[in-house]
C-alpha cells in the first residue's frame, strides 16, 4: 500500500487504536479530517500519512487533553508541545488528588459515629516526624503498602514507622492524652495524605489524632481536620524485624554534621572504615577521617549514598550512633532529640 492510497474509516481506524465513530468525531470537531470524502456518498476516507497524527490524538486524549488544546498541540512547535502536556498531566493530577480527598472525606463522615480520639501532639514536631519517616517510603506498585507510613499509638507515646525494603525508619514521639495499654491503636496510614498535611500541621501549635474505621483524622488547633486514608494491606512488623536482628559487632558515634559534610562529595558508594577508635569515610581519591569513635576490630561497610545520605541527613541532634552488624546486615542508624529517630539502613556490594 502506498501513502497516497486511500485507506476506509474503517481500516483507518483498526491501524490508529480508534473506532469509527471516534474519526467521524474528530472530523466534525476538526481535529482530523479524511483525506478525502466521497461526495456521493460520504463515505470517508484516510491516507497512511495521517497515521502519526491519529496516533497522537489517541494518547493526548488518553491523558485528558481538551480538543480546543489539541489543535494547539498540532500547531505548536516541539517545546512548545512539550508545554502543554506537562500542563495537561498538572492538570490531571491535580483533579485526580481532589477526587481522592473529596472521597476520603466522604467515607470519613460516614464514620463520624464511630470516631475516637486517640492522643495529641504538638503540631511542628508531629509535622517533622512525617518527613523524617517519609524519606524510607517507596512508591511501588507492586507493592503500594510501602508508600504507607505504620502509625502505633499505645502508652508509651506515638510511633511512626516506614520502610522500603532497603531502609527501615521508625520515630517515637511523646504525647498526650494517650490510650491505657489495654487499648492501643495502630494502622497504615497513606503517606501521600500525611505528606499533603505537613503545611499544616506546621502552623498548628497542637494537633489531635482520632481515628475511624478508614481515616486517620488530624485536628488541628483552629479545628480544621485532615482526613488521611488507611490502608488495608499487612505492613511489615517493625517490632518483629528490629527483634530479629543480630547483635552488633561494632559500635561508631559520630558527629551528623562533619559526616554529612563530607557525603557531599561522595560518588554513588561510600566505605566507612572502623579501626582502632577512629572512622573513616572512603572516597575514590581519598580517605576522609570524621569526628568520631567507633569500638570493635578493622571492618569497612559499603553503602549506596542514596541510602545513607537521607538516614542521616534525617537524623536529630548533633550526634549519630550507628550500630554495625557485618558487610551485608542493616546497619542501624540511631539519633535522639524530641522523641527517638531510628534507621535501619542496608549495606551494599563494595565498588
Amino acid at each position: 500500500m502506498t501513502d497516497t492510497e486511500l485507506i476506509s474509516i474503517g481500516a483507518f481506524a483498526e491501524l490508529a487504536g480508534l473506532t469509527a465513530s471516534a474519526l467521524r468525531f474528530y472530523d466534525d470537531a476538526g481535529v482530523l479530517r479524511p483525506h478525502h470524502v466521497d461526495p456521493s456518498s460520504g463515505y470517508r476516507f484516510y491516507s497512511r500519512s495521517q497515521l502519526t497524527r491519529a496516533t497522537r490524538l489517541r494518547q493526548l486524549r488518553a491523558i485528558g487533553m481538551p480538543l480546543p488544546t489539541i489543535n494547539r498541540f498540532f500547531e505548536a512547535t516541539a517545546e512548545e508541545a512539550a508545554k502543554l502536556i506537562d500542563e495537561q498531566v498538572a492538570r490531571a493530577t491535580t483533579q485526580a488528588d481532589e477526587i481522592a480527598h473529596a472521597a476520603t472525606a466522604l467515607k470519613a463522615s460516614l464514620d463520624d459515629a464511630d470516631c475516637h480520639p486517640l492522643c495529641a501532639v504538638t503540631g511542628p514536631v508531629l509535622a517533622a516526624a512525617v518527613h523524617q519517616v517519609l524519606a524510607s517510603t517507596a512508591d511501588d506498585p507492586d507493592f503500594p503498602v510501602l508508600g504507607g507510613v505504620r502509625v502505633e499509638v499505645d502508652a508509651d507515646g506515638i510511633t511512626l514507622t516506614a520502610t522500603d525494603r532497603y531502609r527501615l525508619a521508625t520515630r517515637t514521639l511523646v504525647a498526650s492524652r494517650l490510650p491505657t495499654a489495654d487499648h492501643p491503636w495502630a494502622a497504615t496510614v497513606s503517606g501521600k495524605d500525611l505528606a499533603a498535611s505537613t503545611s499544616l500541621l506546621r502552623r498548628s501549635p497542637s494537633v489531635g489524632l482520632e481515628a475511624s474505621c478508614t481515616t486517620l483524622d488530624l485536628r488541628t488547633a483552629d479545628g480544621a481536620v485532615t482526613h488521611c486514608r488507611l490502608l488495608t494491606a499487612d505492613y511489615p512488623d517493625r517490632s518483629l524485624l528490629l527483634d530479629s536482628l543480630a547483635t552488633p559487632t561494632h559500635r561508631v558515634t559520630v558527629g551528623t554534621r562533619h559526616f554529612l559534610k563530607a557525603l557531599e562529595q561522595a560518588p554513588a558508594k561510600v566505605g566507612l572504615h572502623v579501626a582502632e577508635d577512629r572512622v573513616s569515610l572512603l572516597l575514590p581519591e581519598e580517605s576522609v577521617e570524621l569526628d568520631g569513635t567507633s569500638t570493635g576490630g578493622d571492618m569497612t561497610v559499603w553503602f549506596e549514598l542514596t541510602t545513607l545520605y537521607p538516614a542521616l541527613s534525617n537524623a536529630l541532634g548533633s550526634d549519630v550512633i550507628l550500630d554495625l552488624r557485618s558487610t551485608d546486615q542493616p546497619a542501624t542508624v540511631r539519633s535522639a532529640d524530641d522523641g527517638d529517630l531510628t534507621t535501619l539502613v542496608m549495606p551494599c556490594r563494595p565498588s
